[in-house]
């Protein structure tokens, strides 16, 4: 049924150091849950993962971003 809650990934990909990936990170997850002492459950309930290229399933996944990366570093 549509109108029922499921599952879902939004993915995101960035060429960052790992300290603006963690940065990224934690204002994403102010974004989900900007009262961190709240009482549970969140309204929305959520994860957060933080993953670098060489772990990823397919290492190719973000080519594209990594090109545009090189290209816009010239």
């Amino acid at each position: 049924m549509p109108d029922e809650p499921s599952v879902w990934e939004v993915r995101l990909g960035i060429y960052a150091t790992e300290q603006q990936a963690e940065e990224i990170k934690e204002r994403i997850t102010r974004l989900l849950c900007p009262d961190p002492d709240h009482a549970p459950p969140c309204p929305v309930p959520w994860s957060a993962l933080l993953l670098h290229g060489s772990d990823l399933d397919d290492a190719e996944s973000y080519s594209d971003l990594v090109e545009q990366a090189r290209i816009e570093r010239r």
